[in-house]
């Protein structure tokens, strides 16, 4: 593409862009001067496969405004649009950006979609990126009452000792070491005639691993533990922003894994909302245990298909690294269907086996189960077993995502992000359609 363009280039253009060492690498920037006009500006896409290579651009260009004149055919000017903003996303709460973004003007038609779909994607990124001073359990629940408010959602929560009396124990038990009294959020949205969605999302605000406390390098980042919370809520914008004919129903389990004399412990045998009695092996393992209540209580609707997002393993990450979201399903018609929607979207997934060869790796001698493996193997693995117990026979997707960015590249700055909600977004959107 760059060549052929530089065959048709004047030849004082050439000079110059030879003469500059431009070679169109990604994210290389060159300024031609052309007198009174505007200069022409290249952007270089590298060997790029998709519009997502170009979403540097909004931080690589001087502050201004952009049209495109000349891409590679196969760029998508919508994809373009969306990758533009995703590139220009600053986190903003505490200090502000140190320069504006590059403004690229694209047809309204073809930004539409993009603008909406970015606000989820910023709302995640905010929310992960938020330390957990300013965005305690409270603080995460107010964040969703917002977010209902925003589409007429209704939003309810059980907070505190009332999450024995409606019998979310493990819920309490994993957040009543805290100051900040642990709950379960939900929202309800769409008409209930419609096919039932659920949606799961852990939202531990900050994880010190209680009793079995992290070490200081594993704790930095544990602001970041409600990013399956982050990712549920952004889908959920995804979702009520559209318009999509489904009723949805989101399911939040938000705690604080705090350490107190009142923390849970190793040993104890924790009781389920399902009824499964549950051996705590290590309390740094907390995610699977909300999880566990609140996939209960998403089943108890009996959805058509249940999604849960969470920063559950770091296995996941030894698997995969940070760039690519494991997911596990025994459906094989929602497995393919997902693996167009992320191809699609530029979401990109990667199927992980609920093998049940490991699932003896959960037993316990004292409770119906461990809720940690016998073996360290397999860690995210063991993980998707130990909360499919709690599913049933209710169509699931489980995402096991780092909800992080620890290298900047186009489209995602350091910091917290979303994994996943694009492409189930799209999934959803071929399957249900618009309203």
């Amino acid at each position: 593409m760059f060549a052929a363009w530089m065959d048709g280039a004047a030849d004082a253009v050439k000079c110059l862009v030879e003469a500059s060492g431009f070679n169109a690498k990604n994210g290389e920037v060159l300024l031609i001067p052309r007198g009174e006009k505007p200069p022409l500006t290249l952007l270089g896409a590298g060997k790029a496969k998709d519009a997502f290579a170009l979403g540097d651009g909004a931080m690589c260009l001087p502050e201004g405004d952009y049209a495109l004149t000349l891409a590679p055919g196969h760029i998508n000017r919508q994809d373009l649009a969306l990758a533009w903003l995703m590139g220009a996303y600053a986190f903003e709460r505490y200090t502000p950006r140190k320069r504006a973004p590059a403004c690229l003007y694209i047809r309204a038609a073809e930004a539409a979609a993009a603008r909406t779909t970015a606000k989820a994607i910023y709302l995640a990124r905010d929310l992960v990126n938020t330390p957990a001073a300013d965005l305690n359990t409270e603080g995460l629940e107010a964040a969703v009452r917002d977010l209902g408010e925003c589409f007429g959602a209704k939003v309810s929560a059980v907070v505190g000792d009332d999450l024995l009396k409606q019998n979310y124990p493990m819920v309490h038990a994993v957040g009543r070491a805290s100051t900040h009294a642990p709950r379960l959020v939900q929202l309800h949205w769409g008409n209930p005639d419609h096919p039932r969605i659920g949606l799961v999302g852990k939202g531990v605000v900050f994880d010190t691993g209680g009793l079995d406390i992290k070490a200081a390098q594993y704790m930095r980042l544990m602001k970041k533990d409600m990013g399956g919370a982050a990712n549920a809520m952004a889908l959920a914008h995804m979702i009520m922003a559209a318009g999509l004919p489904v009723r949805l129903h989101m399911v939040l389990p938000v705690v604080d894994n705090a350490i107190s004399g009142d923390a849970y412990r190793p040993s104890d045998i924790l009781q389920s909302r399902k009824g499964i009695s549950v051996e705590i092996d290590n309390t740094d393992a907390e995610g699977r245990l909300v999880l566990a209540d609140a996939l209960t209580r998403a089943t108890e609707d009996e959805p058509e298909l249940l999604i849960d997002f969470a920063t559950l393993t770091g296995a996941a990450r030894v698997a995969l690294g940070p760039e690519m979201a494991p997911y596990y399903t025994d459906d094989e018609g929602i497995a393919a269907d997902l693996e167009q929607a992320a191809k699609a979207s530029h979401d990109p997934v990667w199927r992980l086996p609920l093998w049940d060869g490991y699932d003896a790796l959960l037993d316990s001698p004292i409770a119906d189960v461990c809720h940690t493996a016998s073996s360290p193997m397999g860690g995210s693995i063991t993980a998707a077993l130990f909360l499919r117990r709690f599913v049933g026979d209710v169509p699931w997707l489980h995402f096991d995502i780092f909800a992080w960015v620890p290298k900047a590249r186009p489209a995602h700055p350091v910091g917290g992000d979303a994994q996943g909600p694009r492409a189930v977004f799209s999934l959803l959107q071929a399957r249900y359609g618009q309203s």
